[in-house]
């Protein structure tokens, strides 16, 4: 339930966009708050569950999430369905750290390790699942459902966790709350994910619009735009905050994050590889249903089903990554998936344009998945093999925080290429196609804003452009998927070190 959400509403971005009448930042933050809020608060709910029980904070964080469902499914405009995105994104934190670190504490030896490729498994197969679920849900029904159907699905969980989920928490745990530790971090990676996801509307550097907040406005007449300070405040703070974290470790005190964890060098080298996987991963999961709906013309029930075979792909080589990794290793497992991740994003590179066969797009989405799979399933277990179960809740949030970070920046980058190459390849391509410069600004501008709703609408009223409009977005998802490969290749350089290390 908590992983579908992260991706559930992809593939139905532009029916919202349309029925609410968003530009393309309020769609980034509809699609991305809920992971900035997931990993800006993850760590502080790791440490709250070793202190207080995991299954407790895991039922709160359940019920905290189905009421921000249940604000998401009546919420009538951007605001309303952003602002309940951060609850969702407040009970999916409390959620998500409980199940993982409740398996490290739980289980022991062989069954760790299944239990381990298990939650990998689902983990990456259901964030595949989310766009199909998205796509049947928004075109059978409304996308107000891609939120309520979490409700029926929460009362299941909490009867489960009620029933069968021991309580577990840390035996001892250092004096003190590291209230300053979660301000920091929340401030940090807030600004960091705004400056990047607000960078191609605001301008980068020049300010390119106003900006208009509770009353605060940011000037497009300012010297810099709000963008510059945000991301300087927001990497300041991340500084900061591990200056005070390992300050509070010097003194015996309680932190949200135990940097000494990444001294174990498995830990250090799996999370950068989860980073890096969670980036492509939820890049595509952005830029896809996009192209698929209004470069291709497909519904978001057919676009669902193209990116459905990803999940297909993930769950198949999930099943067989714990057989594999008996006879190869764990961390072998890891790098043979993130080759095949690499390939089938590269050969989605090469061969995304107008005319592309979805079936083709769907055989190398699985052939994506089939990598997804393999690497999910045995990573988490690598990267926490050496963590002492008394530091499971700090290891498991650091490895999730990680990876919903990835899931913002995936979201942020891939939104942030993709605007600036709708501005530049369209405009290109109907000044090719003798459209007049002027017309060929603002309807470039227009796909821009629109997150290229607008070539959905141009079929209708002014054919003539679309070809021109298709090619410029195709363009731009090729270069988004481009940027995605380029952080595969990071997690790959990561899985090899996991592996290097596990081997001395």
């Amino acid at each position: 339930m908590i992983v579908v959400d992260g991706t559930i509403v992809g593939v139905a971005l532009p029916v919202i966009i349309g029925d609410l009448s968003l530009d393309i930042s309020d769609a980034q933050w509809i699609n991305s708050l809920y992971s900035v809020v997931f990993a800006a608060l993850l760590l502080t709910a790791g440490s709250l569950g070793d202190r207080l029980g995991r299954r407790r904070l895991f039922v709160v964080g359940v019920v905290v999430f189905a009421a921000g469902s249940l604000l998401a499914g009546l919420g009538g405009g951007a605001g309303g369905l952003i602002a309940a995105r951060v609850v969702q994104g407040v009970g999916g934190a409390a959620v998500l750290p409980a199940t993982l670190s409740t398996v490290n504490a739980v289980f022991r030896g062989r069954d760790r390790v299944i239990a381990f490729a298990i939650w990998g498994s689902v983990i990456s197969g259901m964030a595949a699942v989310g766009p199909l679920l998205g796509g049947w849900l928004t075109s059978s029904a409304s996308w107000q459902w891609i939120f309520l159907v979490n409700l029926p699905i929460a009362a299941v969980v909490l009867t489960g966790a009620w029933l069968v989920v021991p309580e577990t928490r840390a035996e001892a745990a250092e004096p003190g709350r590291d209230v300053v530790g979660l301000l920091l971090s929340v401030l940090g990676f807030g600004a960091v994910v705004f400056a990047v996801i607000e960078g191609a509307a605001l301008g980068w550097w020049r300010p390119a619009a106003d900006f208009a907040v509770l009353g605060f406005t940011w000037p497009r007449t300012a010297p810099v735009s709000i963008v510059v300070p945000s991301a300087a405040i927001g990497l300041l703070a991340l500084v900061l905050f591990v200056v005070w974290e390992r300050h509070r470790a010097r003194t015996g005190r309680s932190v949200i994050l135990d940097l000494g964890l990444f001294g174990i060098p498995a830990f250090r080298w799996g999370n950068l590889t989860a980073l890096a996987v969670a980036v492509g991963e939820f890049g595509l999961l952005f830029v896809l249903p996009l192209f698929l709906v209004n470069v291709l013309a497909m519904s978001t029930m057919s676009a669902g089903l193209v990116l459905a075979a990803m999940a297909a792909g993930a769950f198949a080589s999930g099943a067989t990554a714990r057989h594999l990794a008996a006879r190869l290793g764990p961390p072998k497992v890891v790098v043979t998936g993130l080759l095949l991740e690499v390939v089938a994003v590269l050969a989605i590179a090469l061969v995304v344009g107008p005319e592309i066969s979805p079936w083709l797009l769907a055989l190398l989405l699985a052939g994506y998945g089939a990598g997804l799979g393999l690497a999910a399933a045995q990573l988490t277990g690598t990267t926490l093999a050496d963590i002492p179960a008394a530091k499971s809740g700090q290891g498991s949030a650091t490895q999730s925080t990680v990876r919903q970070l990835g899931a913002a920046l995936g979201t942020a980058i891939a939104g942030a290429v993709l605007a600036f190459g709708l501005s530049d390849a369209t405009e290109a391509e109907l000044l090719a196609a003798h459209v007049p410069p002027h017309a060929a600004h603002e309807l470039a501008e227009g796909t821009r804003e629109s997150a290229g709703a607008l070539i959905g609408e141009l079929r209708a009223t002014d054919p003539a452009v679309v070809p021109a409009l298709s090619r410029g977005f195709s363009d731009a998802t090729r270069d988004a998927v481009l940027f995605n490969t380029a952080f595969l290749v990071l997690g790959l350089v990561g899985a090899t070190r996991v592996s290097a290390v596990a081997t001395r």
